[in-house]
């Protein structure tokens, strides 16, 4: 139910536009490392200081409109080219919803092409975020497509909640992946729901891709699953070099890191933008833990007060769509 509740949070456009203009008085900056490119920068620098590596993803939701997809992707190349003016150890990690997947598959690809192309220039890696199970054989799509044209540079997520998840992993071996949990809302058809299966697959597809893919990026906050890794590459004699932890910029700090003081590769997934909400509400989805984390780095009194006046709002919101509901409908609907 809570993960739910997060969800749907996360696809709420009027608390949406209310983060934008509230976020940082809400905490946002603990988990988003700046508004701009400048902000971001100091951030990535410092984190490379402590020897972490960073993917950087310009939060954007709700792309409905190809100017707005056009703005987006004139913000990625920019990243793209303030990476390589700082010299900052760092590469991006891309939606294809907010570069107009939604809109127009064409449209959207010749978008995703240009990103590709210009980071592929400065020899920088780029990620396609994996998104949910509707976007999920356009994304892999693109990502053949491009492959298909030469680009090498390219990777996407594959999410150990999907059943056929094992099966992608399988195909992709010789592809850079990220390796998580998963984050949306789906279907048991297509998903496990139990976290026990959700782990078990988890663990499935890490050790199918450390044994025979590419590079692997192993993305969880999870210490069991982490200390796994290590039990496992060091039974199995893998490279470090042959893969990375990764977890969210304001997530666990201290545990990053210690990972990288003891030698792994780390990499941090570094956010920016106003847009914030939809990307904050799917991490506490993600894993209750989350929630945890967040208590003592976010929340104060001043922070309760304003997210007590936004969710009041929003339930009150639901409670009159309701009753316009029953009214219409003679009787009470589902909450969509």
């Amino acid at each position: 139910m809570l993960r739910n509740f997060f969800i749907g949070l996360s696809e709420n456009q009027l608390l949406n536009q209310a983060a934008q203009k509230y976020g940082f008085q809400l905490g946002a900056q603990q988990v988003v490392a700046g508004t701009n490119i400048e902000e971001m920068i100091t951030s990535v620098k410092e984190l490379n200081l402590a020897g972490i590596s960073c993917t950087i993803d310009n939060l954007g939701e709700f792309v409905y409109e190809k100017s707005e997809a056009i703005e987006a992707k004139e913000q990625i190349l920019a990243v793209v080219d303030a990476i390589q003016e700082h010299e900052v150890d760092a590469h991006i990690s891309i939606k294809p919803s907010q570069l107009g997947l939604d809109i127009d598959y064409a449209f959207c690809e010749q978008q995703v092409e240009e990103i590709v192309k210009r980071a592929n220039k400065v020899g920088m890696f780029v990620n396609f975020d994996m998104e949910n199970h509707s976007r999920l054989e356009p994304t892999f799509r693109l990502l053949d497509e491009l492959k298909a044209k030469g680009y090498e540079n390219v990777g996407t997520v594959i999410q150990a909640y999907f059943h056929r998840a094992l099966g992608d992993t399988k195909k992709y071996n010789d592809t850079r992946i990220r390796l998580v949990k998963g984050a949306y809302k789906e279907s048991p058809d297509v998903a496990y729901i139990d976290k026990q299966d959700i782990d078990e697959n988890y663990i499935k597809i890490i050790e199918e891709h450390l044994l025979h893919g590419a590079f692997t990026s192993i993305a969880t906050h999870d210490h069991n699953i982490i200390n796994h890794v290590k039990q496992f590459v060091k039974e199995h004699d893998i490279s470090r070099d042959q893969f990375e932890f990764q977890m969210l910029y304001g997530f666990r700090h201290e545990l990053q890191l210690q990972l990288a003081k003891e030698g792994y590769n780390f990499c941090t997934y570094v956010p920016f933008g106003e847009d914030w909400y939809g990307y904050f509400m799917r991490r506490l989805a993600e894993r209750p833990q989350n929630m945890n984390l967040m208590m003592k780095q976010v929340f104060n009194k001043k922070t309760n007060t304003m997210i007590g006046l936004v969710a009041g709002a929003f339930v009150l919101g639901r409670l009159s769509k309701r009753g316009s509901d029953q009214k219409q409908d003679g009787g009470w609907v589902k909450y969509r």
